[in-house]
Order: structure tokens, then sequence, then C-alpha cells
């Protein structure tokens, strides 16, 4: 299978006209009938091989963590040992695997692994040089974590400057938004009686600008035909959690059999909402993360008015139906919802017909 990013880069070489590549992803587009935005194409597998590099991968991984654990002798903390060894091995092993045969899902664990590691690794040096009657107050080491939630941004950046894969965008902003949230609450001071509250705010907040930011993307390629789409889904991805979660926490749905008719009903009313969003700008990572939420507000709302013996297959026939109409009928209730929007944000989205 072939990305568009790959047909792009056909014509770039001058192995295939524009026309051409045009004329393909017609035939395509026709075949499934659907336009290609409607299918949210994002590379992940594209053959049994990149399975197969994958788990070569995590295993090599798992040893060189092994090894540095080894050579750690403290135990009261993450081993930088292993975490940087993690990180230098991923960045080498993305070299051949991502920079020459731009294989998908191993550079996603690559990449992950890298930035993962990154951050390991500042905060295993952290608690090695606070250990034990040293460790910094709460507000020192809070601001320790943001610095090293900066620094893993950065090697997000150089990562994304030497490979460009499209998942390291979002690593990135998610270490920036967690530097961020670190420093405010390190302002408010950690022992506040409502960090709760305001962490569950603080992260709402910084999903919604992650979500203006991943449609600044989407609107950059309304065809999803470049790298820039790719991006835009895992911003999407990214984000959809901190909206979902903390909306679901303070009404609260989290808190399982304790939750009320009225914050169940609540959470369906959400997720509608979500659900006209997710149409609005044809992403659908705000329907999945707010599923969850959803089961256990049906499943409730079923046992209340009685049926207790059923009430998880009621809400599994109820949800599965609902999705699987949804994905049926995508692209014409998609194109009822768009007409509604002002005409200009419509011609920033991507196609209905």
């Amino acid at each position: 299978m072939y990305s568009q990013e790959d047909l792009n880069s056909a014509v770039a070489a001058g192995a295939i006209t524009s026309d051409a590549a045009n004329a393909l992803r017609a035939h395509v587009a026709a075949s499934r009938d659907a336009v290609p935005a409607d299918a949210e194409h994002f590379r992940l597998i594209t053959g049994f091989n990149d399975i197969f590099v994958s788990i070569g991968a995590v295993i090599l991984l798992m040893a060189m963590a092994a090894i540095g654990d080894a050579f750690w002798s403290n135990n009261n903390g993450p081993s930088p040992v292993s975490a940087a060894l993690v990180a230098g091995t991923a960045w080498m092993l993305a070299e051949f695997f991502t920079a020459k045969k731009r294989m998908a899902l191993p550079s996603i664990i690559l990449l992950l692994a890298f930035v993962g590691g990154t951050f390991m690794t500042f905060i295993g040096l952290i608690v090695a040089a606070f250990d034990g009657a040293n460790s910094p107050a709460d507000t020192v080491g809070v601001l320790l974590i943001a610095l090293s939630g900066l620094l893993t941004a950065g090697a997000a950046w150089l990562h994304w400057r030497r490979f460009m894969v499209p998942i390291t965008i979002a690593a990135g902003t998610a270490a920036i938004a967690g530097t961020v949230i670190a420093l405010i609450v390190a302002a408010i001071g950690p022992k506040n009686p409502n960090m709760e509250t305001i962490i569950l705010s603080l992260v709402f907040v910084a999903g919604l600008v992650i979500f203006a930011f991943a449609m600044r993307w989407d609107m950059s390629d309304p065809r999803r035909e470049t790298r820039r789409s790719d991006v835009a889904f895992w911003l999407h991805l990214l984000a959809a959690p901190m909206i979902a979660h903390p909306i679901f926490a303070l009404i609260g749905v989290i808190e399982g059999d304790n939750i009320g008719v009225g914050a169940a009903v609540g959470v369906l009313a959400v997720y509608v909402v979500f659900g006209l969003v997710a149409l609005a700008v044809d992403r659908r990572a705000l329907l999945v993360s707010a599923l969850a939420y959803v089961l256990i507000a049906l499943t409730f709302l079923f046992r209340e008015f009685g049926a207790v013996e059923l009430n998880f297959a009621l809400t599994a026939l109820v949800i599965g139906s609902a999705l699987l109409t949804l994905s049926a009928l995508w692209t014409p209730i998609r194109r009822s919802v768009v007409k509604g929007l002002p005409t200009d944000f419509q011609a920033r989205l991507p196609a209905t017909a």
C-alpha cells in the first residue's frame, strides 16, 4: 500500500506525473465509494515486516534497559543509565529503519522509546541527585520535572528535524504541555487542597490548545495528502483524552458505581457534542477517547432501570450498533453537520462529497 506522501514523493522525483497521481487517487477513492479524507488514512503498517522489525526493536530496547540496570547500583529510582541506553539505541535504530527504510510502525515505536528514554534519563538523574535526606522541597521537585519536560521537548524537536516522524510533533507537544502544567502547579503550590481540580482544569485547557494546534495542521492540508495530515492525526489523538477525561472526572463518572442518573445523562450529552465535533472536523479520536466513560454511564442507566443481568449486554449492543451505524453513514451524516457551519470554515475542512 502506498500513502499520499509516497505518491507526492514519486511526483517530486519524476517517477510519475502529477496527473497520473491524481488519477490514481481518484480511482482508489471511487473504488472505495468514499473520499480519502473520510477513511482518515494514516501510515501504521506497510507489511508484516513492520511487525517483525518492531518485535526485534522492542526486544533489543528491553535488553539495553536490562544492561543499564546491571551498571546502576542505586535502586531508589529509575536508572538514568538504562534510560539513556534506550534513548541512544532508539536513535541509532531510527537512522536505518526510519531514515532509510521508512518503516511506519518501527518508526513510531523508536520515537516513543527515544522520547520516553530521554525523559526518564533526566528524572533518574534528579532522583539520584536528591536521594534520601537530600530530597528537594515539593516546589523545587515540580520545577525539576518541568525542566525535564522542557529538555525532552527539545530532544523531540531534534528527532523531528532528523527523521520527521509524524507522531514526533505530538510527543514534543505533550512534553511542552507537561512542562507548562508543572510550572503552574509550582507557582500555585503543590500542597494546595484543590490541586486535583486545578490539574484537571489545566489538562482540559491544554487539551483545547492542542486540539486547536491539530486543527491548524489539518486546515493546512484539507485534502489530507501530505505528512501534515498524519501530524494532525496524532495531535488529535493526544488532545482527545486531555479534553475528555477532565470533563468526565468533574462530572463524577470516574467514581463508577457512585455516579447518579444526572451524571450519566450528562455523559451521554457530552458524548453527543463530541460526536458533532468529530463529524465536523472528520476526526474520530474524540469518540474513541470518551468511549469508556459512555460504557460506564450506560451500564449504570440500564441497571437503574432494572436490567441488572443484561446491563453489560445491552450497553455493548447499544454502543456497538451506534458506532457501526455511524461508521457506515459517516459521509452523509457529516455532510449534514458541515452544511450548518460558516462557509469560510467549510472550505478549510475535508470535502464531504
